[in-house]
């Protein structure tokens, strides 16, 4: 299945390595093994060397790179934290992520380059940017600072994750 490209999005080919400009930044990829990419027309087809496993497997994360290059390009990729406790707060200070978890020391996230991470209301985090890679693990380190507890609630979780809340002890 070809990657379709649009005119705002260019796309260029060296060897093994694929390189996209958009409006929201370029990135740059070497294929994986396996796999070789053209550019026909306004669309980048990958074929792979063979049909055994390992080919297939690598045909389908090539694609799949390359699609999430050129989306990440054009529009950007969004994950929206929320912070929920008594005293739990975050502020962004040039390129580091403040947060008070509740513990007797604050936390000082780096933020990886190419990001723009901004706080609404002390407690809403909007993480941006052009790679879908980056963009997901940083959303996913600042939250494995302190995970949702299903008793109270407490924690830091995406802004679309459902928290099943457990019933605590019964005292009789």
């Amino acid at each position: 299945m070809p990657v379709p490209v649009s005119e705002a999005v260019k796309v260029s080919l060296n060897g093994r390595t694929v390189s996209v400009e958009g409006p929201k930044g370029k990135l740059k990829i070497d294929l994986p093994e396996l796999t070789e990419a053209k550019l026909e027309e306004n669309q980048v087809v990958v074929t792979r060397e063979n049909d055994e496993k390992r080919a297939k497997a690598m045909h389908g994360l090539a694609r799949s790179l390359i699609n999430n290059m050129v989306i990440g390009v054009e529009k950007g990729f969004v994950k929206k934290l929320e912070i929920h406790g008594v005293g739990f707060k975050a502020a962004v200070n040039g390129q580091v992520l403040n947060l008070h978890l509740g513990y007797s020391h604050e936390i000082n996230h780096q933020i990886p380059v190419g990001l723009n991470v901004t706080v609404e209301n002390n407690t809403n985090i909007t993480i941006e940017g052009a790679d879908k890679a980056t963009v997901g693990k940083m959303a996913a380190e600042v939250r494995s600072y302190y995970p949702v507890e299903p008793y109270k609630g407490k924690g830091v979780r995406y802004a679309d994750e459902q928290v099943i809340r457990k019933q605590g002890k019964q005292v009789q």
